[in-house]
């Protein structure tokens, strides 16, 4: 019996040390992921007033690729993907083939097998 107390008084001190360690990780964890988010208010709170205010310029900006150039390269990728497209063929559908011959054949074989120790004599 002294056995079984010692097993169960080690297993519950394993438990306690597990859960602890992992009590101890995760307020870590939460201490490092507030830490940061107080680093991050700093500074966008310190950003914000040295940003310029936008000006109508900066809200208008032209594409770095002129639309014309945009729409051949469009066309292009779609032309490509298209061709590609049309030459999959669909795979051949091939029926499963039915279930009653390799019932029979696992069958034929296990009755090979009951007369073979038939014959010896061991059944």
């Amino acid at each position: 019996m002294s056995e079984f107390a010692e097993g169960l008084n080690l297993t519950v001190l394993g438990v306690t040390i597990v859960f602890m360690v992992l009590s101890i990780l995760a307020v870590v964890l939460y201490a490092v992921g507030w830490s940061e988010r107080r680093l991050v208010e700093k500074e966008t709170s310190a950003r914000a007033p040295a940003a310029p205010a936008p000006t109508a310029a900066a809200e208008e900006e032209k594409p770095a690729i002129p639309p014309r150039d945009l729409a051949v390269v469009t066309a292009a990728v779609l032309a490509y993907t298209a061709e590609k497209a049309a030459q999959l063929r669909p795979l051949p559908f091939r029926r499963k083939v039915s279930d009653a011959w390799r019932l029979y054949g696992v069958q034929s074989s296990m009755e090979e097998v009951e007369d073979f120790n038939y014959e010896i004599g061991k059944w």
